[in-house]
């Protein structure tokens, strides 16, 4: 078929129409030193409240001296991949530094959870096979379905009693879902799904990006949260850019899984190493997550405060106990007017829209950190109230040109 130079505008044309177009905005400054959420974008000063940055790692002063000194002493890139010579000194160690972490035998470096999810599915699932995930699952995890040339079948979102009838009904090799749903915050249903498949031969992945460092007792995420082992999900995927403050991602599993992971997982075979000084700052910001364990009890504590406080204001909230925060307006106009008018006071909270969520269930998420200041989430709740009462009144906010980002 002959390429349509006005294909491009065509689209861009459309999505605009639908209030569904795209922008960055650029933060030059991030304030005051080792915190995160007060920055400057696009030459506003303003209050991060959409970030993954849960325990507030990302710019602790330790994690970045750890990193310096790896890259001064081992360079700043791999150069290689990890099957020819990439592999090194501290992607070792923050390996085993992970498996410990987790309870598991042992854990796989990925450069991103994207590619650790496509690695997982395509290695466990084939051809005349199934996979079932969440109606509402990770992107990452539809598309490692859909590589992997297995049929894809969803079930209605943590409704386990749907996905084992389907694990009944269908070849199922594999089902897939997030630990803690990136856009709702809510958990997965993980002992029901874990017993289901079990039962059916299947093997469950769990994408555990939202709830590692912050939910479970010790911060080991969802599957420690509900008493589960590595019988009960064989292959669980951590990322180390949202509560560890870094980059990155890992799977750990039994022996065995991981092996096969490095023989057949083509995401992580065919792709140039993690750099070392990646790998050396987030081991030191796995060790200040457990040596501070205040951080995941002040994040907890500052959500519980924005909900008493979004209750007092109105504003309706889903039912999740993590630090994400969905305010579901409907329409993406909505959201929009909503994300401008808190811009406008001094918060950067996105709006989230489709395809990231279904049509109809556009947002704001708001995300806490333990860097967030009980000043600072009170004066959002109040904000928030006031914004979605405007956006509901259909006027337009004016603001800068880069009102539109996710």
């Amino acid at each position: 078929m002959k390429r349509s130079s006005s294909q491009p505008e065509a689209t861009l044309a459309r999505l605009k129409q639908e209030h569904l177009t795209r922008s960055r905005r650029t933060v030059t400054d991030f304030g005051e030193p080792g915190s995160r959420v007060t920055l400057e974008a696009d030459g506003r000063k303003v209050v991060d409240f959409c970030s993954n940055d849960y325990l507030g790692l990302s710019r602790h002063p330790q994690v970045g001296e750890a990193m310096s000194q790896c890259a001064a002493q081992r360079g700043a890139g791999s150069a290689a991949s990890h099957l020819v010579s990439g592999h090194g000194y501290e992607h070792a160690r923050l390996e085993e530094a992970l498996a410990e972490f987790v309870g598991r035998e042992r854990a796989l470096l990925f450069s991103t959870g994207y590619m650790a999810n496509l690695a997982a599915i395509t290695t466990f699932a084939d051809r005349g096979e199934t996979v079932l995930l969440d109606r509402l699952s990770h992107a990452s995890l539809l598309d490692g379905a859909l590589l992997s040339g297995a049929r894809l079948k969803r079930y209605a979102h943590a409704d386990s009693d749907a996905a084992d009838r389907m694990l009944v009904a269908e070849n199922t090799s594999v089902v897939a879902t997030d630990g803690v749903f990136s856009m709702d915050g809510d958990l997965a249903p993980l002992p029901a799904l874990a017993a289901s498949s079990r039962e059916h031969g299947a093997w469950l992945i769990v994408d555990d990006a939202h709830g590692l460092g912050v939910v479970g007792a010790h911060g080991r995420g969802s599957l420690e949260h509900f008493g589960l082992s590595t019988d009960d999900v064989p292959l669980l995927i951590g990322t180390l850019g949202k509560a560890l403050g870094s980059f990155g991602a890992f799977v750990a599993g039994s022996r065995e899984v991981v092996e096969l992971l490095i023989h057949q997982g083509r995401s992580y075979i065919y792709t140039t190493a993690l750099p070392q000084p990646v790998a050396a700052a987030t081991r030191k910001a796995l060790e200040i997550s457990e040596r501070e364990s205040w951080r995941r009890a002040r994040v907890h504590d500052l959500t519980r405060r924005f909900r008493a406080a979004a209750a007092r204001a109105g504003i309706p909230l889903t039912a999740s106990n993590t630090p994400i925060q969905p305010i579901v307006l409907g329409s993406s106009q909505s959201a929009l007017r909503a994300q401008a008018a808190l811009w406008n006071e001094g918060y950067w909270v996105v709006a989230i829209r489709p395809p990231t969520v279904p049509r109809g269930s556009a947002r704001l998420r708001v995300t806490l950190s333990a860097a967030h200041t009980e000043a600072q989430v009170d004066g959002l709740a109040a904000a928030l109230g006031r914004a979605i009462a405007r956006a509901s009144d259909g006027v337009v906010l004016e603001t800068s040109p880069r009102t539109v980002c996710e």
